[in-house]
């Protein structure tokens, strides 16, 4: 016959399974603050940089900064900003 699994076992267990899950999830949320930090959206963009809806869309199309668009928003990738602008 094998060892038997007291309840003090499973208390052990229980509390390492919480506390592996605890720190994914905390991981997984660092990683989510760190992606959308990345991109800015079109008025946060305008605000920032001072400058008018038709520059920031001439920017846009014309390839200087990758920009996502997400049901309708633009969003603007914020290292691609902070590079065309210190240039």
């Amino acid at each position: 016959m094998g060892e038997q699994i007291t309840k003090d076992d499973l208390r052990q267990f229980r509390m390492l399974l919480i506390n592996e899950m605890r720190a994914v999830m905390a991981a997984n949320s660092v990683q989510e603050e760190r992606a959308e930090a990345e991109w800015i959206k079109t008025r946060a963009v305008r605000k920032l940089l001072d400058i008018s809806a038709g520059t920031l869309q001439n920017i846009r199309v014309t390839g200087k900064i990758r920009c996502k668009k997400v049901l309708g928003s633009y969003y603007y990738n914020k290292a691609d900003l902070l590079k065309l602008f210190s240039e």
